[in-house]
């Protein structure tokens, strides 16, 4: 009855084509001989190169050192490195075997984070220390040599692993036999809008079969209902057990309830991966998966902004670094302050009312760098402001006059690194007018931040100027780790960038 049905549907179009077309198109529909096996040896590929750039390292790092030392070539039955590198790359590998990051996926369309192969970098090393401390095989390689691995390795893996992706990239289009075959159902309503905000090229699949259900006319019963969404059922599945797709997706809104109830019931019966796309709202949170809390489940579109390991990692380097800090600089900040007394009657530091985390009121710490003014109102400070002193000016161009709020991250107040805390008429005025400013509270300020870094400091003449900070900002939260930390202090320090638009 399906396979009738089918045939039925088919477009005069395609029945008018000559017999080998035919072929062709069902050719270029059905999954490919071998596919499967050029997947695996895709990832395998990736693998091998992972490994060729960790041992490749070793050897001659190894080898060159001893021409260096001893004056002379090396045996190849003395190497050594071998031993350590390939423990080294075993780590690795498995490590990002089981994260699916050698998966086709993953290597066509997903954005590996450095930090994350940094990270685990670090974590194979130390395990690796470990191993050859208990096994007492410490004193079998140099120092030197270990050192210059562990210095030059992390290098030249990103960069032979950055290769070897984008030589993939170029040649595995998602148009490919390897890329994943998805079969669309949905009403053409459904589909239609799918197709216009989609291209499955940039989506990295390929689209083989689509399978349209009819609406019923309003006045129909429910029976004609059932039974018509039924027949509609029936051809799909029969069209996606011949086409054997990887993946099909059931466009329909969560609203339509009982037709995605049916679809399910319908397509967990054929050997497909079965997904349900509730409209876009699974495109604003990539990261969304199925979470349960207690015997309640959900699906989560946002975790905390830092989980309990995190919030500890990040409080401990904070402590850590603005202690050392502030040992280092207490002279200089005894000059900064009898300069400021000189320039202008006033106290040092000036202290201002800012919101910090989740919106808890907190006096922030800075070297004064206007003249001082007794219960004057809150005025932006501007480019030539009147206000602004001499010594004031130096500070404001070289960022210094931030320097006293390490006494806030000591005090918890702050972080080394966060979204930088506005005036409260700031927070009230464009809290109401820009959508989700409110969530850089969700973290601690930072005396620096990933805005600063990329010179969004300064007057907001404009919302739009706010909002370039506020996407800065959320991007940070969104995507924190102590290595960007790391990354937005030094250029804190040493970008160009960070210093635009200060004054």
């Amino acid at each position: 009855m399906a396979i009738q049905m089918l045939h039925e549907r088919i477009s005069e179009t395609y029945q008018a084509l000559p017999r080998q077309s035919r072929r062709s198109v069902w050719s270029a529909l059905l999954p490919q001989r071998g596919r499967a096996a050029m997947r695996v040896g895709l990832s395998l590929a990736v693998a091998f190169a992972d490994l060729v750039a960790i041992v490749g390292t070793a050897l001659p790092i190894e080898i060159g050192y001893h021409a260096m030392a001893y004056g002379g070539p090396m045996a190849l039955s003395e190497l050594k490195s071998w031993r350590i590198a390939g423990l080294l790359a075993l780590v690795i590998i498995v490590s990002e075997a089981l994260r699916g990051h050698y998966t086709f996926e993953s290597l066509t369309t997903r954005k590996r984070p450095l930090e994350q192969t940094a990270t685990l970098w670090f974590a194979a090393w130390g395990a690796l220390l470990v191993v050859s401390f208990a096994t007492k095989t410490t004193t079998e390689l140099s120092r030197a040599v270990t050192l210059f691995d562990f210095g030059l390795g992390l290098p030249v893996l990103l960069l032979v692993r950055a290769r070897t992706v984008s030589v993939l990239r170029r040649y595995l289009t998602p148009a490919s036999s390897s890329a994943s075959r998805v079969h669309l159902v949905g009403f053409e309503e459904d589909i239609a809008r799918f197709y216009a905000g989609n291209e499955a090229d940039a989506l990295g699949i390929r689209v083989v079969g689509t399978s349209y259900l009819r609406r019923v006319a309003g006045d129909a019963g429910p029976a004609a209902r059932q039974a018509q969404l039924a027949e509609d059922l029936d051809l799909a599945v029969s069209v996606v057990r011949f086409l054997r797709p990887d993946d099909v997706f059931v466009l329909i809104p969560w609203a339509d309830s009982t037709e995605v109830e049916r679809c399910i019931d319908a397509f967990l019966r054929v050997p497909a991966a079965l997904h349900l796309r509730p409209g876009t709202v699974l495109d604003r949170f990539p990261d969304m998966q199925v979470a349960r809390v207690g015997r309640l489940s959900g699906i989560n579109i946002g975790r905390r902004p830092l989980n309990l390991a995190e919030i500890v990692l990040k409080r401990a380097f904070d402590l850590v670094a603005a202690s050392l800090a502030l040992a280092l600089l207490a002279p200089l900040f005894a000059v900064l302050a009898v300069l400021i007394r000189l320039d202008s009657p006033g106290p040092a530091l000036f202290r201002q009312k800012r919101y910090g985390f989740n919106q808890q009121p907190f006096a922030v710490y800075k070297f004064r760098s206007m003249r001082a003014e007794t219960n004057a109102a809150f005025k932006q400070a501007t480019r030539n402001d009147a206000r602004i002193t001499r010594i004031g000016a130096f500070l404001r161009r070289t960022n210094l006059d931030e320097l006293p709020q390490l006494l806030n991250v000591i005090k918890g107040e702050m972080s080394l690194v966060g979204p930088r805390p506005h005036a409260l008429a700031h927070d009230r005025s464009f809290e109401r007018r820009i959508a989700l400013y409110a969530r850089r509270h969700n973290v601690r300020p930072g005396i620096t931040g990933w805005a600063q870094v990329n010179g969004l400091r300064g007057e907001t003449l404009t919302d739009l100027d706010m909002e370039r900070r506020v996407t800065h900002d959320l991007h940070y939260i969104d995507n924190w780790s102590i290595w960007f930390d790391i990354q937005i202090i030094v250029q804190t320090v040493f970008s160009r960038r960070a210093y635009r638009n200060a004054f």
